[in-house]
């Protein structure tokens, strides 16, 4: 690899680093495999309001299927 090349990846990591502590600090509950899905859709053209909307859909559908199974096994 060029030195060039190098540069970049180190630059890469590190955005990521700082995307990865924002997102921590803004409590999104995003692991780092869900964050770098993400990063990579909005780089191929996603809207990223779309995209946030639909994972907090999929976060709503989830927790009324954990609440069902819940009250299920309570029954």
């Amino acid at each position: 690899m060029t030195s060039e090349k190098n540069v970049q990846i180190g630059q890469a990591r590190e955005a990521f680093q700082m995307l990865n502590q924002i997102s921590q600090l803004l409590n999104t509950g995003l692991d780092q495999e869900t964050l770098t899905i993400c990063i990579r859709l909005c780089e191929l053209g996603v809207d990223p309001e779309s995209l946030a909307y639909v994972i907090k859909e999929i976060r709503k559908v989830g927790e009324r299927e954990t609440h069902n199974k819940v009250v299920n096994t309570q029954l």
